[in-house]
C-alpha cells in the first residue's frame, strides 16, 4: 500500500524554499515533477496558498494518496472549506477530494480571543518578524477558548516566547503550542 504525502500549510509557508528543492525534469512546465503524485501535491499546495480568505486564524493541511486528496485542518470562515475543496477538484489528475476541514464554531468570545492573541503575538518585539508576508507563519486557532499555535519559527526561543505570550492573554482556557522549529525541519529532511 502506498503511503500518502501530508502537507501542513503553515509549515510549508514558512519553509517554502525547502519544498522547492526537487529539480524539475527538462522541459517540464507544470508545477511538480514527472511523478503524478508529486505534481498533484505541488499544484494542491499552490491552490491552497492562493485561497483569498486563508488567514492567520486558519490551519489548512492536505494529504495526497495517488489521485485522491484529503483536506485537513480548521477554518474560522465556513466558505474557506468549500473554496478549498473546489480549487483542489479542478486540478488535473485529482479524481477524489475528501474534505475533512473542520469549521470552527462562530463565537464572539473566540473572535475576541483571536484578536487579542494576534495583537499579543505579533505585537511582541521578538515575534514581530513573523507577521511579514501575505499569511504570517504563526497561525492562531481558537476553539471554545482553547488556543492552538501552528506553523514554523526560527528557533526554540521564539517557540517558547509565542507559547508564553499566548498563555498571557486573558480568558484563554489552554494553549497547545504545536509550532515547529525551522532548523529541526531542515535536519529532519
Amino acid at each position: 500500500m502506498r503511503r500518502g504525502i501530508a502537507i501542513l500549510l503553515p509549515v510549508v509557508l514558512a519553509g517554502f524554499a525547502l519544498a522547492q528543492t526537487t529539480a524539475l525534469p527538462r522541459g517540464r512546465t507544470k508545477l511538480g515533477g514527472a511523478d503524478p503524485s508529486q505534481r498533484i501535491t505541488r499544484e494542491t499546495l499552490h491552490e491552497m496558498l492562493m485561497l483569498p480568505y486563508y488567514s492567520v486564524f486558519d490551519n489548512l493541511a492536505f494529504r495526497v494518496d495517488g489521485n485522491m486528496v484529503t483536506l485537513l485542518g480548521q477554518v474560522a470562515n465556513p466558505s474557506l472549506k468549500s473554496d478549498a475543496e473546489a480549487s483542489v477538484k479542478k486540478i488535473e489528475g485529482v479524481e477524489k477530494v475528501v474534505n475533512n476541514i473542520e469549521v470552527l464554531p462562530a463565537s464572539g468570545f473566540d473572535d475576541r480571543i483571536r484578536r487579542a492573541e494576534y495583537r499579543a503575538i505579533y505585537g511582541s518585539e521578538v515575534l514581530f518578524k513573523y507577521s511579514m508576508g501575505a499569511v504570517p507563519s504563526i497561525h492562531i486557532i481558537v476553539k471554545s477558548g482553547h488556543v492552538t499555535l501552528v506553523g514554523v519559527v526560527d528557533n526554540e526561543m521564539d517557540k517558547n516566547v509565542a507559547g508564553i505570550t499566548a498563555k498571557g492573554v486573558s480568558d484563554v482556557f489552554s494553549v497547545d503550542n504545536q509550532l515547529q522549529v525551522e532548523n529541526d525541519e531542515k535536519r529532519a529532511k
